[in-house]
């Protein structure tokens, strides 16, 4: 997820960036009681009703614009109580040495990353004190944490449909930054952003009734950007993304919001760099630029997402 300009149509300045208990859904915990009966002497002994296990995509088959329909590829419905580490992992600054302007410190704590009551929430937070961020890049001091989670090494592809129901947080100053994106599986045409980075939906606080898709690819404006009106951002909302090999389209509950095709730098030709596996990767963070924090900005900010799907 990069940062980009607040004018419409040019690009945002980069961000380095790559990366209660729940109510289970299960079904009843015993056999029901049958009715007394003449004669009866004991207990039904059927078994217990079970819930069958759900389909995937919840049995969505979104249509395609050529009439057919998608294939679910990747599903996460977030309906237990922890993460699935078979889906994601965290993406930790200890780990990646990656940032963000606001030199937020990429975590995996509980109170960063956790999922209840059906969903997932990434948290970024403000601490009352400042502490060293370990990096490979060299530790660094600061006073805030930010979360996100990848589907790297576990979940990938090319072309087809990606869509997240998410709620971005209740925030309306600003310094908040949160993004649902996919980067490049194997940076094949080189570093960012030449092999591509897809922005689903990026929301800034201090444009709180936008949401911005983007994709990057090299050249003299890095790529192309767009932005929506989401008058209720803190609402849930579904984002998806339909990429061919010709094109990206962006859609807000259903609705065309943007589409367009892109023009990478030579001799790479299209439909490069868009034509290898993305990881599915959901980020919260503090802001910067002009989005940076300031004494109105929240000091814990959440990002609910209430499933994550794909397509192919």
């Amino acid at each position: 997820m990069r940062n980009l300009t607040r004018a419409a149509g040019v690009v945002l300045i980069s961000l380095a960036i790559l990366a209660t208990a729940c109510v289970e859904h299960d079904g009843a915990s015993g056999a029901p009681s049958s009715p007394a009966t003449s004669g009866s002497v004991s207990a039904s002994t059927s078994p217990a009703p079970t819930t069958p296990p759900a389909a995937p995509c919840a049995g969505e088959h979104p249509r395609k614009a050529d009439g057919g329909t998608y294939t679910c590829t990747f599903d996460d419905e977030f309906t237990g109580t922890t993460i699935d580490t078979t889906k994601w992992q965290a993406g930790t600054t200890a780990r990646s040495g990656l940032s963000s302007p606001n030199h937020d410190c990429y975590v995996a704590l509980p109170g960063n990353m956790s999922v209840s009551f059906g969903s997932l929430h990434l948290t970024a937070k403000h601490a009352d004190h400042a502490f060293t961020c370990k990096s490979p890049r060299g530790d660094f001091t600061t006073e805030f944490t930010g979360a996100s989670l990848t589907t790297r090494d576990r979940f990938s592809q090319a072309y087809g449909r990606v869509e997240f129901r998410a709620r971005f947080p209740q925030a309306t100053t600003p310094g908040v930054h949160s993004a649902l994106w996919m980067n490049p599986a194997t940076n094949v045409y080189g570093a960012w952003p030449l092999s591509g980075e897809i922005d689903v939906a990026e929301w800034f606080s201090a444009d709180a009734g936008y949401v911005y898709p983007t994709l990057h690819y090299g050249g003299a404006r890095l790529g192309v950007t767009h932005k929506c009106e989401v008058p209720t951002p803190g609402d849930w909302h579904q984002y998806a993304v339909e990429w061919t090999k010709t094109s990206m389209r962006f859609l807000y509950d259903g609705v065309e919001c943007w589409k367009t095709g892109w023009k990478p730098v030579a001799p790479v030709k299209p439909p490069a760099p868009f034509d290898q596996p993305f990881n599915i990767v959901m980020n919260q963070v503090f802001g910067g630029g002009w989005n940076a924090v300031d004494e109105l900005t929240p000091t814990s900010v959440t990002m609910d997402v209430d499933w994550v799907r794909a397509w192919k």
